[in-house]
């Protein structure tokens, strides 16, 4: 199943847009989710929803992710995507993996951990409905220090799951501390399904370490990607036996978070807020990032974002 598609973006809820999507599959990203999508949401045919499964131009297939926890509205989704979407849809995972109050609140994403009665049986309903590959997504438990990762993923197959994506990570843990591979590991030695390996990747090496230590068939990069589409490249140089390439210099972070809140303008108008955490983690760590994020803050156009940027590199080339 992921013998092409060895790196994917995770679906991260705000930040996988349309614009985001097209810069880490430029940079290398073999596969990319749309933001997680509610099935609720679709279910109540909710514009802002659907908005989410929107292709960027020139992306011929993405990945979704669905979150809920009945079984009867998560599988009529679900076929409402396929035939929607056809063959630009390359596969639907299901979110139970998800820490967000919010979500686990309503018995959504990692929730589902604590009932792995109706996690296979939201799976099961699931596959009944498409006829496209349905993956499921999860942690490595619950409650910090009871992995039930394992036992859940032996679920999750036997109800029709065609891969599983483990976080190494404890639900209750949030994104605290670090990601323990050896989970990824546990399960790829437990399922006969593909296993992708998830958490803490941050460099090429890191990716290359994960499959190794774990023999997962595949990668999934999440945070790492923030204000860093560059990563993909990086993940991909490695993988293929090459030196990982040098980080981006400040005159090419810069660039990209211009270019980015280009593609965030050319979808959604000049109202562009969610840029502001986008620009924030573009410059992470440049001179004069501390004194610029109150001014992020207040930006929401690309002209006022501009400005911030041109100040930026202003500072660069005073401290070069």
């Amino acid at each position: 199943m992921f013998g092409k598609y060895r790196v994917l973006l995770a679906p991260m809820a705000g930040v996988s847009d349309i614009a985001f999507r097209t810069l880490c599959r430029e940079a290398g990203a073999d596969m990319a989710f749309t933001e997680m999508v509610s099935a609720k949401g679709l279910s109540f045919a909710n514009d802002k929803t659907r908005h989410l499964l929107a292709l960027a131009e020139g992306e011929r297939q993405v990945a979704v992710q669905l979150f809920g926890h009945e079984p009867d509205v998560m599988a009529s989704q679900a076929a409402w995507i396929e035939d929607m979407m056809g063959e630009s849809l390359a596969y639907l995972d299901i979110n139970m993996g998800c820490p967000a109050r919010k979500i686990v609140s309503k018995g959504d994403g990692s929730a589902l951990m604590k009932t792995p009665e109706l996690a296979a049986a939201i799976v099961r309903a699931v596959k009944g409905a498409v006829s496209h590959p349905v993956t499921a997504k999860f942690r490595r438990g619950w409650a910090e220090g009871d992995e039930t990762a394992v036992a859940f993923a032996r679920a999750m197959e036997d109800a029709g799951a065609d891969a599983v994506t483990v976080h190494g990570r404890y639900a209750e843990q949030l994104y605290r501390g670090a990601a323990d591979w050896g989970v990824i590991g546990r399960v790829r030695d437990a399922v006969s399904v593909p296993v992708v390996g998830n958490g803490d990747i941050r460099r090429g090496a890191d990716a290359v370490a994960m499959a190794a230590q774990t023999g997962c068939n595949a990668v999934m990069i999440a945070r790492g990607a923030e204000g860093n589409p560059w990563l993909f490249s990086q993940v991909q140089a490695v993988l293929a036996g090459d030196d990982e390439p040098v980080p981006p210099s400040i005159e090419e972070r810069i660039a990209m978070a211009r270019r980015h809140a280009r593609l965030l303008t050319q979808r959604e108008g000049r109202n562009i807020v969610r840029m502001r955490k986008h620009a924030m983690w573009y410059m992470a760590g440049l001179p004069g990032a501390a004194a610029a994020r109150g001014r992020i803050n207040y930006c929401t156009t690309l002209e006022d974002f501009g400005q911030v940027f041109d100040d930026l590199i202003e500072i660069a080339r005073e401290h070069s």
